[in-house]
Parts: structure tokens; sequence; C-alpha cells
């Protein structure tokens, strides 16, 4: 009998807890745990710990498959991270930072840097390729114009899945930085200029007032 202690912690992110079932699956080179429930509840920044049994030692545990079940409705999670503990002491971390929808399994690997050469086990070469198979039918691109670099191929963020979306917090922070910008730039004569820049040190004047983190964010984001 091999015991592994398991420790799941649910994202701080505004309605990241759910009230839907989770379960987990310790998957290891020499076999794999029966599924084992979690938690019927979780709150934002929850940490859940149990322990999960097996009739052996599961080897190094390459991943772990966290299994998403309603009943009644549906209620999204964003799970933060998983971390197992061998009966021999090794500390495995399986950083997952994303949303769980429906009723779903989700496979997370290990979170060691490995490239694919370094897969020895099929298990881990066959995830990687259904990991860039899933990837590829989601970014889909397209060209938006004549000589402009291709976009997704998506009418509207709203079809993107969640996981790529703006969190509601985070689209909210973004909008208000936007209109804080916007209402400063019109104060200072810049945001219905009609002539060309004059200097560098005349452009310097309206970026010196915001950050580069966030000028980088706007032209990223905005749309043209």
């Amino acid at each position: 009998m091999a015991s592994y202690k398991v420790t799941v912690a649910t994202g701080d992110v505004a309605e990241a807890g759910t009230k839907n079932s989770i379960s987990i699956t310790l998957v290891g080179s020499r076999g794999e745990s029966r599924k084992t429930t979690v938690s019927l509840l979780f709150l934002p920044g929850q940490e859940k710990s149990l322990s999960v049994d097996c009739g052996q030692d599961l080897g190094p545990i390459v991943f772990v498959r966290l299994h998403k079940w309603r009943l009644f409705l549906e209620d999204a999670w964003f799970c933060k991270d998983i971390r197992v503990t061998a009966p021999n002491g090794t500390l495995y971390r399986f950083p997952c930072y994303q949303w769980l929808e429906g009723v779903t399994t989700v496979e997370v690997r290990e979170g060691s840097g490995k490239k694919l050469v370094d897969d020895e086990l099929q298990i881990l070469k066959e995830h990687r390729h259904q990991e860039l198979a899933a990837r590829q039918k989601a970014f889909r691109w397209k060209n938006f114009a004549q000589g402009w670099p291709r976009c997704l191929n998506v009418g509207s963020i709203l079809e993107l899945d969640s996981n790529i979306q703006f969190s509601c917090v985070r689209a909210t922070d973004f909008t208000g930085f936007l209109i804080l910008q916007g209402a400063s730039h019109f104060l200072s004569g810049f945001l219905l200029r009609h002539t060309s820049w004059e200097s560098l040190d005349e452009m310097r004047t309206i970026f010196s007032r915001t950050q580069g983190r966030d000028i980088g964010e706007c032209l990223v984001c905005s749309p043209p």
C-alpha cells in the first residue's frame, strides 16, 4: 500500500470557487490511482488536502487528471495548482491556472520544464500531441485586411475559451484604465489632435504619464 498526500488549490480570482464535484487521478510511470473525490465545494483561494491510497508505488508522478462533474447547475472552477507528496517524500508540483467548465477531465503535466526529446514515456508523448492538436483547433488565424498581421478567426472575444479571455476583474480594470487615460489625453489636447508631432520630446509629454507596462497593454489589446 502506498499513500500519497495531495493538495489542490483554488485561485483567488473572482468566482474561482465551485459547488460542483472535483475528483483527481494520479498518473505515474508504473500505473495510476483510482479516481478520488477531492471536494464538493471550493471557495476562492481555498486549498483542500487529502490522501490517495494506492495498491502499489506509482513511480514518478508524470501528470494528474482533474475531473469536474455537476449534478444540477454548472459552476465553473479555476484551479491554481496541485501538489503531490509521494510516500518517499518527493514533492511533485502541477501548475494548472485554468478554468474547468462543464463535465470535463483535464490532464496537467508535472511542472518541470521538458523538451520533446525528454519525454521517454509513451503516455507523455501522446499527451503532448493531444495538447498540440487542441491548441491548433482553438487558435485559427485569418487575414483582417491586406497587408495587416493575421488575427484570430473569431467574431468576438466571447467566442474564445474562458481561459483565453480576460477575467471579469482584469477586464474591468483594463476598461477603467482606458477611460482614465482617454479623459486625461482629451483634457491634455492630444486625443483630437489633427496635426503631426513636432518632435520626440512632444510625444514623450503624453507617454510619460503612463507606465510602460500599461502602454504595452494598449498596443496589444486596443483595436486599430
